[in-house]
């Protein structure tokens, strides 16, 4: 998953700008490190208000980080093999304090923390481990048929280590009064400022029978943003549900090895470290620790009930060394109520990251908190299964305006003074000019677009100002498109660009209108005179505005003179009458012909040879796309996630006898796109497209394999391919390409602190191309000497080795050409490369 444009420029990049001056302390705070005698630092030891059951552990480096809203005086420290010290604090708050624990002479030979492999045998932490995986599918929700429960989940953003230079930096001129709110976090001691704060009320119902689950939405709340629902889903994407007992948990878009997973063993060190009554039940205490360094794990404790090895609390702590990018610490605690004696159900999870562009202690970043509270469980009470279907369109505006009464009713904890404050200054801000001017800036930079308050208009996308190609050279655009709000029934959008270098314009216009919001009814149309290449792309785009990939870049590995000057014009109607179930009835009316001297669309007919392509298509398409989320309801949408299946499919028809079209021919096409995660090693991601073109047909209606002239890494391309070098009316391809996420490199220990991640690659593709179809474009003004042949006899493959992660945005891959290489001028080796933020 990208960093959302480095978490989303368009709504973060003006809180960057707030900072802080006060610093309210809770009563006692403490911070220090735990030493050995040695001086060497212990990591994992316990640190504990003595008399309380307030604590925490320490890091690799044997830091820690305490703070309580009580008074306490003492504090003890502890660990397996080493005497307990008990210590008296000097002051209320006390900060990089110095603490030794000496070797206890009769543990010396108990468990002790390793670094490599930790022996599985008489291990009593790891025989309490082998118990959990056999009773986890007895605990919690799982022992009933159907069960309900309410859910209260409250989301905040704050920036954090502020210090005198940013508080003094002329960007705050004008915003002082937000140095009023500040608080101190419990968990690393750094002062943060909370910038925006969303919360949600639902009932959540599940059936364990036919294994579904739905929630009911009662009621949201942003603090001063309500209308933002990117907020909302980027925020939902970030932190997913979780389960401690899955094997691996997922955040980021990356998957850790859960302390309690079956494959822990090989991954984690395991120590019982303690056993004491929580709520009345015996409870072992299991401190566990990442093995090896840069794999996707965690460091921290849990503990477990005695009989039925329900786990009672929990807390997961990312390591440093994890291979993350954008986040400097992961911190999760989850604590289980025990409803009976043999039924723990989850009560509180809690989970804090630290956004920052580096991992050093004092780099600045900001904080994404997450409380999740549940209440009010119900079981076996069962609903038809109707019921768990969701409606396409479920919005509804009330939800988002819940009064007061609303929120002290279904909060399952309150706001604390300075979550409250949030909500006013954040309104007052607002209205202040300078930060208006501050949230336009990355309102620009993240859509795209400049919006024009006075109009129901924005003006752009700015990226596409400027292009290049053989045929425009210097290709300036603009445009623009409607805009009254993030659920607008309707939207119009055009644009007009020049070529420098032919001398030409080039415009198109499309609108669309949302005609039944529960089905997603939708008309739309549009007409696009452009230059494009066509031999890009095996599916074309169903928006008459897609992006033509004629301007993709300045400096190829080949001419780009292979484009086609297109006038297209296009009707269709399409419904998504089950969620993620589309369907869509298009017709098209289009005239092609070569847009360069040297690059020919010339056909054969009756009488002569014609050099344009004049058709009228009709298409029926199918898109489903299960596991897919969105955000909107209006009639454009934007996907909040990217890790789901798309299929793909399509007939489409020529017909010579309407608008005097040329060709009477039938395109039958179908994808298949399925990304799979597959836990700690990584993330696969393969597609097959197949297509048949039944009819006679010349060029440019033909389906050309997607070649890649770019250093661009492009995927379902071929990097080895120049444009047009194989053509076909029958095809079938594959590509598979995995990313390991850093797994083999983590190993290396000279490679290990880069954080690189590796690739592999592998693509093919098998054509046919009829002596007919030869035929008719086989014609002696061929300007090229363009051969039309296709991968018939053996299928042409390609595969490549990446490397990814470097300097956190590159990512380069090295392709190599496996056959048809006696082609001319063919390209057996290749360097492509992509940039972008992903965690």
């Amino acid at each position: 998953m990208k960093f959302f444009c480095i978490m989303n420029i368009r709504f973060f990049a003006p809180f960057l700008f707030v900072a802080i001056t006060n610093v309210v302390l809770s009563q006692t705070k403490v911070s220090g490190y735990v030493f050995d005698e040695n001086n060497q630092p212990i990591p994992f030891a316990n640190v504990i208000f003595q008399g309380s059951t307030e604590g925490t552990i320490t890091n690799e480096d044997g830091k820690f980080y305490l703070e309580s809203d009580e008074t306490w005086q003492q504090l003890t420290l502890s660990f397996i093999g080493y005497e307990t010290l008990v210590v008296t604090l000097p002051k209320k708050v006390n900060y990089n304090l110095e603490f030794v624990l000496k070797e206890e002479a009769a543990q010396l030979d108990a468990v002790v923390l390793t670094t490599g492999k930790q022996s599985k045998k008489n291990n009593p932490a790891i025989d309490i481990l082998r118990k959990i995986w056999e009773h986890k599918r007895k605990n919690g929700l799982k022992q009933f048929n159907q069960y309900e429960f309410d859910k209260y989940e409250k989301v905040e953003f704050d920036i954090n280590t502020i210090d005198s230079a940013l508080i003094n930096s002329r960007l705050f001129k004008g915003m002082e009064f937000v140095f009023d709110k500040v608080d101190t976090s419990n968990v690393t001691g750094k002062t943060y400022l909370p910038m925006f704060i969303n919360e949600a009320a639902s009932r959540v119902y599940g059936d364990n029978v036919i294994n579904k689950e739905k929630a009911v939405l009662k009621g949201n709340k942003n603090s001063g943003f309500s209308n933002n629902q990117i907020i909302i889903d980027f925020i939902d994407d970030l932190y997913s549900d979780f389960d401690v007992y899955d094997n691996y948990l997922k955040f980021f878009d990356k998957s850790f090895v859960s302390p309690l997973s079956k494959t822990g063993i090989n991954t984690y060190n395991y120590v019982l470290a303690d056993t004491a009554f929580i709520d009345n039940k015996m409870c072992f205490n299991i401190v566990y620790y990442p093995r090896r360094k840069n794999e996707l794990t965690f460091k921290g404790d849990f503990w477990v009930a005695d009989t039925t090895y329900a786990i009672k609390e929990i807390n997961l702590q990312a390591s440093k060394s994890a291979n993350i990018n954008w986040v400097k610490e992961i911190y999760i605690e989850q604590e289980f109520e025990v409803l009976n004696d043999s039924l723990f159900l989850v009560k509180r999870d809690y989970m804090m990251s630290d956004f920052a562009f580096n991992k050093k202690e004092k780099s600045r970043g900001v904080y994404g908190k997450r409380t999740t509270l549940y209440d009010n469980y119900k079981f076996d009470i069962p609903k038809d299964k109707k019921f768990y279907e969701s409606e396409v369109y479920n919005y509804n505006e009330d939800v988002y305006n819940r009064d007061d009464a609303f929120w002290e009713q279904n909060r399952l904890e309150d706001l604390n003074k300075d979550e409250k404050g949030v909500y006013k200054m954040l309104d007052t801000l607002k209205t202040v000019k300078k930060f208006k001017q501050l949230y336009n800036l990355g309102s620009i930079l993240s859509s795209g677009y400049i919006e024009f308050n006075t109009l129901p208009l924005d003006y752009g996308p700015i990226f596409s100002t400027f292009g290049f190609n053989e045929v425009e050279g210097l290709r300036l655009r603009t445009g623009g498109r409607t805009y009254f709000g993030r659920n607008d029934l309707w939207r119009l959008e055009g644009f007009l660009a020049y070529g420098f270098k032919d001398d030409k314009f080039k415009y198109g216009i499309s609108g669309k209108w949302l005609l039944d919001k529960k089905s997603r009814l939708i008309i739309s149309g549009g007409n696009r005179r452009d230059v494009e290449q066509i031999g890009a792309s095996l599916t074309t785009s169903t928006d008459v505005l897609g992006r033509s990939l004629a301007s993709s870049a300045v400096v190829g590995t080949g001419s780009n003179d292979k484009l086609t000057s297109i006038n297209l014009t296009s009707f269709a109607i399409e419904a998504e009458p089950w969620r993620n179930l589309i369907f869509r009835i298009g017709a098209n009316y289009r005239t092609l012909e070569s847009a360069s001297p040297t690059f020919s669309l010339d056909y054969n007919t009756p009488n002569g040879i014609a050099s344009e392509i004049k058709q009228f298509e009709t298409s029926a398409s199918l898109f489903y796309f299960p596991g897919r989320k969105t955000t909107g309801f209006g009639v454009e949408r934007r996907d909040a996630n990217d890790d789901y299946l798309r299929i793909f499919a399509q007939v489409s028809r020529g017909d010579k006898t309407i608008f005097n079209s040329d060709f009477d021919y039938t395109k039958v096409q179908f994808s298949y796109v399925q990304p799979w995660q597959l836990g700690g090693f990584g993330r696969l991601t393969t597609s097959i497209e197949a297509g048949k073109t039944f009819g006679e047909v010349p060029l440019g209606l033909l389906s050309v394999i997607p070649g890649n002239q770019s250093y661009f890494s492009i995927y379902n391309t071929f990097s080895q391919l120049d444009f047009y070098e194989f053509v076909s009316d029958t095809y079938s391809s594959f590509h598979v390409e995995h990313n390991f996420n850093g797994r083999l490199f983590s190993r290396i220990p000279f490679l290990r602190k880069l954080n690189l991640r590796e690739i592999v690659s592998v693509r093919g593709v098998w054509g046919e191309l009829s002596d007919e179809n030869k035929a008719l474009s086989n014609v002696p003004s061929n300007p090229a000497n363009l051969q039309l042949i296709a991968p018939t006899d053996t299928l042409y493959y390609e595969y490549g080795f990446g490397i990814g992660n470097i300097f956190k945005v590159f990512r380069i891959d090295f392709n190599f050409r496996g056959n048809y290489l006696d082609n001319p001028d063919v390209r057996k080796f290749g360097v492509t490369g992509t940039f972008g933020f992903y965690f």
